[in-house]
């Protein structure tokens, strides 16, 4: 950790202080900044936050070697050139350069040349507009924004605790593959931690206690997906629930008793069940608030708090709105701009569904990328969001493995394709892809939400040939034919 920071000034006044030097915190001072206002960013770990060190760049890169051998695989002329198993030790190391080494040097050149005050300590709010940090208080003349983010959550298991399991944390950051590896989740972490280490010569077992896997997009990427990682050896074991975990020693193996009174043995445990915002400890309670709470706030993300004016912001994880890093960075620009018109007094027009500062894209066009084997990607409402959300709706399933471009992909390239459509409107309210890829394919599906693109316009977004975008087009044609 760099050891630069903003040196004690006489005066400690700044118009924004930012709690938390994540990538929601960064933008969110950067925005400020760059609109005239002062800005420091109080942060007690690496700057960067979750992140850049231990979430999206390690896991990540983690993740691309796998995916790019499988798709290998299935080129004729390239497979046989990528027999054999993947070089760990050229992974881990490719992954600790894509974390700078748990270093955050590059990260603090960038606030200070953007002009960007650091403050390295535990930030505590002190009152209203007040932020306590190691025996400094700083006052603020607009607005503290709290930009903490979330932790990872140990369910109340017997022995957990002790046993030391990993945490997403660990599992992106280890530097050796385990030998057996339990992984305790079927959500995203899961999902990905379960495809990496295993393509890294782990055995997994995949413990959910649901009855499929990512439960939060439509289901049949949950099942295409666990098919994909069964085929790759995972063991995927549905509707169990860990009932005690033990460690004889540090360092010792891992036993696992399941509800059902089977005993798993592994040498290391991740747990990837949910989230918790990082406000246990930031000084909720001297503005009337509750630690350890979400912060519930409107949709310029301002919390509504029992003392004087509009003040606090909750941007990022710590709102529960989008727990993803491209949205907090979203919502960084809609509280920022939020922030300055407040500051200058001009109206801040949150009944502007789309406007500067409403972060409606929060609910109605989230993306997001699961980057498995095959990848599984999504963009706006699944078909049961929109249903409980009251729209009439259409939903058009394809195939997407019959598309031309994705025959020429891969070899064998399985994948499906559903479009949700507002059938009152006739816009896109939501699109799903999930095969080898996508993950590229998905910002066609968010520009098309957030726009509300009427589906008679995206007749005229021709779709290059032969690409897997092509999709687009089948879709079309199956919602206009009726034949969906």
């Amino acid at each position: 950790m760099a050891a630069s920071a903003t040196p004690r000034a006489a005066d400690e006044t700044y118009d924004v202080i930012v709690l938390g030097a994540g990538p929601t915190g960064e933008n969110l001072a950067d925005r400020a900044h760059a609109a005239g206002l002062s800005a420091v960013v109080v942060e007690s770990e690496l700057v960067g936050g979750e992140c850049s060190y231990w979430a999206c760049m390690p896991s990540k890169a983690l993740l691309r070697p796998v995916t790019a051998r499988s798709e290998a695989r299935r080129v004729p002329g390239l497979k046989d050139a990528v027999e054999g198993p993947l070089d760990a030790e050229a992974v881990l190391a490719h992954r600790d350069a894509f974390a700078s080494h748990w270093k955050d040097e590059g990260q603090v050149r960038w606030l200070e040349s953007a002009g960007i005050g650091l403050i390295r300590g535990k930030g505590r709010l002190a009152g209203p507009r007040r932020v306590a940090v190691d025996g400094r208080t700083l006052t603020a003349r607009h607005a503290v924004a709290v930009c903490t983010g979330s932790r990872a959550v140990l369910p109340p298991v017997p022995g957990l605790a002790d046993a030391k399991p990993w945490t997403s944390r660990e599992a992106t950051s280890a530097a050796s593959v385990p030998g057996r590896l339990v992984i305790v989740g079927g959500g995203v972490v899961g999902v990905e931690m379960a495809t990496a280490w295993r393509a890294l010569g782990a055995s997994v077992t995949l413990l959910v206690r649901g009855d499929g896997l990512l439960p939060r997009m439509e289901p049949f990427a949950g099942h295409l997906v666990a098919e994909s990682l069964a085929e790759a050896g995972v063991l995927l074991r549905t509707g169990v629930e860990a009932r005690e975990v033990r460690r004889e020693a540090p360092g010792g193996v891992v036993t696992v008793v399941l509800d059902t009174g089977d005993e798993i043995i592994a040498d290391e445990i991740l747990i990837a069940a949910g989230r918790a915002p990082r406000t246990d400890d930031i000084g909720l309670e001297s503005v009337g608030l509750e630690p350890g709470s979400w912060l519930t706030v409107d949709d310029s993300c301002l919390v509504a708090t029992p003392g004087d004016g509009d003040w606090l912001y909750g941007v990022g994880d710590v709102n529960h709105r989008a727990l993803l890093t491209h949205q907090g960075k979203y919502q960084a620009r809609i509280a920022g701009a939020a922030i300055v018109a407040r500051a200058r007094q001009v109206p801040v027009l949150e009944s502007d569904r789309w406007g500067a500062h409403a972060a409606t894209a929060d609910t109605a066009a989230v993306p997001q990328v699961v980057f498995s084997d095959p990848e599984a990607a999504s963009a706006g409402l699944t078909a049961a969001e929109a249903e409980r959300a009251g729209y009439r709706i259409r939903v058009v399933d394809q195939d997407l493995g019959a598309v031309a471009g994705a025959a020429l992909y891969a070899d064998g390239y399985r994948g499906r394709a559903r479009m949700v459509v507002d059938l009152d409107r006739e816009i896109v309210l939501g699109a799903t892809f999930v095969g080898p890829g996508v993950g590229e394919l998905l910002h066609s599906a968010t520009v098309a939400v957030a726009g509300e693109v009427p589906l008679e316009r995206l007749w005229h977004a021709v779709p290059a040939y032969p690409t897997i975008s092509e999709v687009w087009l089948r879709l079309l044609e199956a919602y206009r034919d009726g034949t969906a």
